[in-house]
């Protein structure tokens, strides 16, 4: 399983998270990133791994645990 983790104080409001994978990140209305959901679903690693990479603040971490 892979869970999100958002550390909103380092985001600069890109955006390209959202474009990358929308069905897990969006913007608030201050324009920064927050999590549509707290984990990833089977299948979609890889779209959120690119979400993560692209990021140029790295305000997202994905972690990997067991389950």
């Amino acid at each position: 399983m892979t869970t999100i983790e958002i550390f909103q104080e380092r985001c600069i409001g890109a955006g390209n998270c959202v474009e990358v994978a929308a069905k897990y990140f969006d913007l608030d209305e201050d324009g920064l990133v927050v999590a549509r959901r707290d984990e990833v679903e089977a299948g979609d690693e890889e779209q959120a791994e690119r979400a993560a990479e692209i990021c140029p603040a790295v305000a997202i971490v994905l972690h990997q645990t067991a389950g």
